[in-house]
């Protein structure tokens, strides 16, 4: 059984254990296996499934007040030891967060039996985080995972409070994942292992954007995009973004060397919008900073990143964006050059932009859209600017239309017609399978 041998370990070891991060040296080193990219101030972005939030955040100027959040997250892997990344990036005020535990969920916002674990930073409870800033947790060793690999598919529980008022929360807002909070004034209930508490639903992440593991052989690709890496029309808590199904292949052929981690945000845009101006929580846009803009923190920030996939342009050209298909272009060059420069030996594929004609979105679906999406697509082919290309646009293709194939346009979140521009759960598993497993290989691993 999974927790077999659980008894014997707590026997002798404590739930709280914290240890230093140099005596992990000959465990392995970090690497990523969870993020999730800051993407503004709440409520700002493209949210999907979310159910009413009046009751858990009645004003958003003053945000979550004395109140617990139980974020649900699946890390790609798991280790013997993690440590969580928190962000205040778009807050406009300092935020406290306490009674921070890890766990691994039951089911519903239940955690488990004995694997609620505290976590501490710099040997103290409380993390106090400036506006914009963002903060790795103390290592917490995780006693139950004496077997990783036994917990590979299982989603941990990130459990927090936040002390008074928080002001406007940054947040992930597109997560396709249930998670939970308590009512406001609720105070601190992160080390409660009972859902009874945890009542409210919530469909984004907050305040947690990214999960480390200790691996001793392991390396990251991260998928880097918009909203069809984030995976809208996906379904809800399935994890068949097209990431997810990158990342069962990678286990099921190369065991546990490599983590897939997302980091799309639905909306996002390479350069703009046009009229781009530096977002800030006073104006943020629905799509999040442009990817220049974030590459830095969502990308190169992460723990042992060998690979990175970038799939985005399709918003550049819409309606909110409208940019020029060599203005973008050359934001792509940029991005990559900067990828080179900070991730020496990184492997960087570009992937086909897919198309949205015939798209019932009022922001997409022009012949000039179009025309503009083939100029950078021919880019990402023949440029030679990429290790290797993922031809997404050709295995979503109707080429009796010009836009999707007819299969892939239902939308699988909360069922209906779809829009014509995002893939439904059979075109995220299309796409995920179609993907060349060799191209996408960090280089040490082999062409």
């Amino acid at each position: 059984m999974l927790f077999s041998r659980i008894s014997r370990i707590l026997s002798v070891c404590c739930l709280c254990i914290l240890v230093p991060l140099s005596s992990f040296a000959a465990a392995g080193q970090w690497t990523t296996t969870w993020t999730a990219s800051a993407h503004g101030p709440y409520p700002s972005g493209n949210a999907s499934a979310q159910p009413d939030q009046r009751l858990s955040f009645p004003d958003a100027a003053v945000g979550a007040r004395d109140q617990s959040f139980r974020m649900i997250v699946m890390p790609d892997m798991w280790g013997e030891s993690l440590r969580v990344r928190f962000t205040n990036a778009w807050g406009t005020k300092p935020v406290t967060l306490d009674g921070v535990y890890v766990g691994v969920q039951l089911s519903g916002s239940a955690v488990m039996a004995k694997t609620n674990v505290k976590v501490l930073f710099g040997g103290k409870s409380e993390l106090r985080l400036a506006p914009g800033a963002v903060a790795w947790s103390d290592a917490v060793s995780l006693p139950f995972a004496d077997n990783p690999s036994s917990l590979d598919g299982r989603k941990l529980a990130v459990s927090f409070h936040v002390a008074g008022e928080s002001g406007p929360m940054t947040w992930h807002a597109k997560a396709m994942q249930t998670s939970y909070v308590t009512l406001p004034g609720a105070g601190s209930r992160g080390h409660e292992e009972s859902e009874a508490s945890f009542i409210q639903p919530v469909a984004s992440w907050f305040f947690v954007d990214a999960v480390d593991m200790m691996l001793p052989d392991a390396r990251t690709i991260v998928a880097f995009g918009d909203s069809i890496t984030d995976g809208t029309a996906s379904t809800l808590n399935g994890d068949d973004r097209w990431p997810n199904v990158l990342s069962r292949r990678m286990r099921e052929q190369h065991g546990r060397k490599i983590s897939v981690v997302n980091a799309g945000i639905g909306g996002n845009q390479i350069i703009g919008p046009r009229d781009y101006t530096p977002y800030t929580p006073q104006k943020p846009y629905q799509g999040g900073p442009a990817a220049l803009s974030r590459i830095e923190r969502d990308v190169i920030s992460l723990s042992n990143v060998a690979t990175v996939i970038w799939f985005e342009g399709i918003n550049d050209f819409s309606k909110n964006g409208n940019a020029e298909a060599q203005d973008v272009i050359e934001g792509m060059r940029k991005g990559v050059a900067l990828l080179r420069s900070k991730l020496p030996g990184v492997r960087v594929v570009g992937a086909t932009v897919t198309s949205t004609l015939g798209s019932t979105s009022k922001a997409h679906g022009s012949k000039e859209q179009d025309d503009k999406r083939q100029t950078l697509n021919e880019f990402i082919r023949t440029s030679g600017l990429f290790d290797a290309v993922l031809d997404f646009d050709k295995v979503l293709l109707d080429p009796a239309t010009g836009g999707l194939k007819p299969e892939f346009v239902p939308e699988s979140t909360c069922g209906g017609p779809g829009d014509r521009v995002h893939p439904n759960r059979l075109g995220y598993v299309t796409l995920g399978m179609s993907i060349d497993l060799k191209a996408v290989l960090p280089k040490m691993e082999g062409k």
